[in-house]
């Protein structure tokens, strides 16, 4: 199904992905608030901005450390239905499980890791390999030809080393003869003779055979040593009943038998060396990368911190050039007819106005309303509120705030705008000094009839936009 709204990025419009909400109640993925806030100078909010320009407030600046991670929107989403949209696969689930898929999908397309630019499905990506591969070839050091992996692993046993071909020869004439049971098997491993226990189909058989090189090598050196064992054993028992002839014959082939051995567990003891400086290379790889590692991390913390500067800069230069310092606000309120709609839906409750100050070093406030009313005005009236905010100059001021305050909704026709005061009630602590960002808002529940406000009489909203005005004598 078609995921609710509440569940998309404000910026990619997708699936949000580890969500975060930011002051002005909008939610974006963690990685998009994190390039925009480092690709924009003006990291505002997007959405702030069509909404209502002329709202945009504190909580409409973006920065990474204002905004906190939403864990319940993360849980629903996590339990969300979805399906794996590869062709060929067929993948259903929730979507807290869809990554782990995502990296074990066998129709997934991925690109060959060696480099070759090839793209591929992830189940084919071993035939590719094997046989399509450009990079993945090693060049032989004996017979200089270029081969595959599995063949590399064979030639590195067979390539121009005769022993072994003399080897694989005196086993099968030694095992054939003393062996009736048939050499291969379809369902086993052609070296199962000699202890080898893999058994599988053809196919699994081959590809063990061509990795299991070594091993089945090691249990063919085995296998010769019991013979050698048994026709020493053989030829004490006889003590004199074998002819001379014979038992020379047999000593001869046990000291070929000898030297094979001995040239193997030389090439064993060269690749054994050969693995060891490998990992010893790759540890000092790994330690190069993981020095790089630490640098970016570090590098990433720098530039993380000379973006925060950058934006409370930027923030302050907006309030700046935003801020009235005179006691005297004009609040131009658009798009009434939806911000009205979303106050009775409960989507957007409340709307706070832009910080000003009562003097050039005076108190911070700014105004709040519900167009579909708060309190004893909720649902027929619209609510305007006075908010004493947390300023920079506090502790020079007289608490509690004591100044007259006037609100007016002015009639864009200049008949008849809509005028309320009140004074502070000193000992409410609406008006003592703030300990947090914002006191609690205080005003009139009842400013305007809603009725009075939609009436065709009065130019309240015209063009779908109001003008509410403020006066802190």
């Amino acid at each position: 199904d078609v995921p609710d709204q509440k569940y998309l990025c404000s910026n990619c419009n997708n699936v949000l992905k580890k969500a975060l909400q930011t002051l002005c109640g909008h939610r974006y993925c963690s990685a998009c608030l994190s390039w925009i806030v480092r690709n924009n100078k003006n990291a505002i909010c997007q959405k702030c901005k069509e909404e209502d320009p002329s709202t945009l407030s504190e909580g409409s600046l973006l920065a990474e450390e204002r905004a906190f991670g939403d864990a319940a929107i993360n849980k629903e989403i996590s339990e969300l239905q979805v399906h794996c949209v590869t062709l060929g696969c067929s993948w259903s689930g929730i979507m807290k499980n869809f990554e782990e898929h995502q990296s074990l999908c066998e129709y997934a397309l991925i690109p060959c890791h060696t480099g070759c630019g090839h793209v591929v499905m992830r189940k084919k990506l071993a035939d590719h390999l094997e046989n399509g591969c450009v990079n993945n070839v090693t060049v032989c050091q004996k017979c200089k030809q270029p081969l595959s992996s599995s063949e590399y692993q064979v030639r590195t046993f067979l390539c121009f080393n005769w022993y072994l071909i003399i080897l694989v020869w005196v086993w099968f004439f030694f095992f054939q003869q003393n062996c009736p049971a048939p050499l291969i098997s379809m369902d086993g491993c052609r070296f199962s003779e000699v202890g080898c226990s893999f058994r599988g189909s053809k196919e699994k058989i081959k590809e063990h055979e061509k990795t299991a090189v070594g091993a089945h090598m090691l249990l063919l050196l085995q296998h010769i040593k019991q013979l050698k064992e048994s026709v020493c054993t053989a030829a004490k028992a006889a003590n004199g009943f074998v002819p001379q002839s014979e038992l020379n014959l047999n000593e001869n082939k046990l000291h070929v038998f000898e030297n094979i051995v001995a040239v193997l567990n030389k090439e064993v003891e060269t690749s054994n060396l050969e693995i060891t400086a490998f990992r010893r290379q790759s540890e000092l790889d790994q330690n190069i990368i993981r020095g790089l590692e630490l640098k970016i991390a570090e590098l990433h913390r720098c530039l993380t911190q000379k973006d925060a500067g950058l934006s409370s800069l930027h923030k302050s230069l907006l309030f700046s050039e935003q801020a009235s310092y005179d006691g005297v606000f004009l609040w131009k309120i658009t798009d009434v007819g939806r911000k009205l709609q979303d106050s009775v839906t409960g989507r957007t409750v409340s709307l706070y106005s832009p910080a000003f100050y009562t003097a050039k070093y005076g108190y911070k406030v700014c105004l709040r309303v519900y167009l579909n009313g708060d309190g004893t005005g909720k649902g027929t009236h619209v609510s305007l509120f006075f908010v004493v905010m947390r300023g920079d100059y506090d502790a020079l001021l007289p608490w509690p705030f004591r100044h007259k305050v006037t609100f007016m909704l002015l009639d864009q026709n200049n008949r008849e705008h809509v005028i309320d005061a009140f004074r502070p009630d000193l000992t409410s602590a609406s008006f003592q000094r703030p300990v947090s960002d914002m006191n609690v808002a205080s005003g009139c529940p009842m400013f305007l009839p809603l009725a009075k406000l939609q009436s065709p009489k009065y130019a309240y909203v015209k063009e779908d936009t109001l003008f509410l005005k403020c006066i802190v004598e």
